[in-house]
């Protein structure tokens, strides 16, 4: 893949590149994992559509929780997520988009996530939320919103293990990507500098928006429509690592 400079269109963005740019270089050169979203899989054959990603070459298996308050939809629980476990080895990246989100972590890591993503602003405590992730033996993530400001994990980033930044407003699948967020992936490459900290992206993610969240910095990305539906997951999976060409 040829490397995508983000100042030609991006110029907006320059002030928070410093080493991001010089890492864009690196990982396109590296393989960027891909987790599948299932919310836009065939919830008829749910098993099934985790074993075909997984075939396909998944790295990780993103699972979307929902709860209709602190975002407008209502997708699965903990009970499904453990329904699920016995169809994939791959890593369960279950995302919590709940509110409040801490009596529900205990659950989760029962049901056989590996990492969990709690939201900034879905607990009083992040940093307290982060420690008990740990202590059950998981990653430990934190999702972003698109108008939540990447100072939001300035003073727990040891406690962090991937950061979740969302290129579109969560609730529902299928939704447009948001150039605004290219900066704050950049500033948060920047942030994280040496630590061994996942940077994931999701949201509107596609072959072209790959390109550019990678260039940004992102070292996983998440894609549901993008992936699902037609059968031909490997190749879209591939599409979205460059591999296409």
């Amino acid at each position: 893949m040829d490397a995508f400079r983000l100042d030609k269109c991006y110029g907006g963005a320059q002030k928070h590149w410093g080493k991001s740019e010089l890492f864009a270089n690196e990982i396109m050169a590296q393989a960027v994992k891909i987790a599948p979203s299932i919310l836009s899989a065939d919830f008829a054959k749910l098993g099934e559509e985790v074993r075909a990603i997984d075939d396909a070459g998944a790295d990780y298996i993103h699972i979307d929780v929902m709860d209709g308050h602190f975002v407008p939809n209502i997708t699965i629980g903990p009970i499904v997520v453990s329904s699920l476990r016995s169809h994939s080895e791959k890593p369960f990246d279950v995302h919590l988009m709940i509110e409040p989100v801490d009596p529900y972590l205990t659950a989760f890591a029962e049901a056989g996530a590996d990492i969990i993503t709690v939201h900034a602003e879905a607990g009083p405590h992040l940093d307290r939320s982060l420690q008990h992730i740990r202590e059950l033996g998981k990653k430990a993530g934190v999702s972003l919103n698109p108008g939540t400001p990447a100072a939001a994990i300035e003073f727990v980033l040891d406690a962090i293990d991937l950061i979740l930044v969302m290129t579109v407003n969560p609730g529902f699948g299928g939704q447009s990507f948001l150039p605004s967020q290219l900066a704050k992936i950049a500033q948060i490459r920047d942030m994280i500098g040496d630590r061994d900290i996942e940077l994931e992206v999701d949201g509107g993610i596609n072959p072209t928006t790959a390109k550019q969240v990678i260039g940004a910095g992102a070292d996983v990305l998440v894609a549901g429509s993008a992936i699902f539906g037609d059968g031909a997951y490997g190749q879209r999976i591939d599409a979205l690592r460059g591999d296409s060409d």
